[in-house]
C-alpha cells in the first residue's frame, strides 16, 4: 500500500525548532531582476512576495531587528566570479551593475544603515561573511524572507542550520516561478532544515522580544 507525503515523514522528519532569544531577518535577494517582465529571472509570485514582506520589515526595524539584505552581482564582463553556477544557469550573467533590473525592489530596499551582502552563489553563506556577522551579533534565529524559494531560499536556509542557527522561513514572504517548485521546497525546509511559518506567526515573534535597538 502506498503511503502519503504525510504519512511517510510522519515521525521521521519535521520535528520544529522554534523561535530562538534573538533574530535576524535575511532578505535574499529581491531585486527587481524578479519582478520585471522582461527579465529572464522573472517569477511572477515574487511580487506578492515582495507585498506581505513590507510589513514584517517595518516591524522588524521597529524593534531593532537586526536587518540584513543580499544580492547578486558578477564581474561586468566575464562573471568569472559565478564560476561553474554561471555556467550551469547562464540566466544569471545578467546579475552586473550596469544592469538597472539588479536594484533592490523599492519597497524593501536597504536603509543606509542595514548591510548588504553581495553573494556569487546561491547561499547567502556561502563565500560571504555572513555567518561570522550573525555570530558576533549573538543572533540565534535567522528569519529567512526573498526568491527564490528553490533556489538562494533554499540554500540560504540549509546553510543557516548547518552554522548551527534556528531557521524560520516565512511562506508568504518568498516566491519563486512556479507553484511546484515552491510548494515542493518549502515542504522540504519544514521537514528537515528549520520552520515554514506563517506570516502572522513571525510577526507576533517580532513583537514579542523586547525591543532590541
Amino acid at each position: 500500500m502506498t503511503q502519503n507525503l504525510q504519512d511517510n515523514y510522519q515521525g521521521v522528519w519535521g520535528n520544529r525548532v522554534g523561535f530562538g532569544k534573538k533574530p535576524a531577518l535575511l532578505l535574499v535577494d529581491f531585486m527587481q531582476s524578479y519582478i520585471t517582465e522582461s527579465q529572464p529571472l522573472f517569477a511572477p509570485d515574487v511580487i506578492q512576495a515582495v507585498q506581505q514582506t513590507e510589513a514584517v520589515l517595518q516591524l522588524a526595524r521597529d524593534q531593532g531587528v537586526l536587518v540584513i539584505h543580499t544580492n547578486i552581482l558578477y564581474h561586468e564582463k566575464t562573471q568569472l566570479d559565478g564560476g561553474m553556477w554561471v555556467k550551469k544557469s547562464p540566466v544569471m550573467a545578467a546579475m552586473v551593475a550596469s544592469n538597472p533590473a539588479t536594484q533592490f525592489c523599492s519597497e524593501v530596499e536597504p536603509l543606509s544603515d542595514e548591510l548588504v551582502i553581495t553573494k556569487q552563489y546561491a547561499s547567502a553563506f556561502f563565500g560571504t561573511s555572513l555567518a561570522s556577522v550573525l555570530v558576533s551579533q549573538g543572533i540565534d534565529t535567522v528569519v529567512i524572507v526573498g526568491c527564490s524559494t528553490s533556489g538562494c531560499v533554499r540554500a540560504s536556509a540549509v546553510d543557516a542550520v548547518q552554522h548551527g542557527f534556528r531557521t524560520i522561513v516565512i511562506r508568504e514572504c518568498v516566491g519563486d516561478r512556479h507553484q511546484a517548485p515552491h510548494e515542493a521546497n518549502l515542504f522540504d525546509i519544514d521537514s528537515k532544515y528549520g520552520d515554514v511559518v506563517s506570516k502572522a506567526e513571525a510577526m507576533n515573534y517580532f513583537q514579542s522580544i523586547p525591543p532590541l535597538n
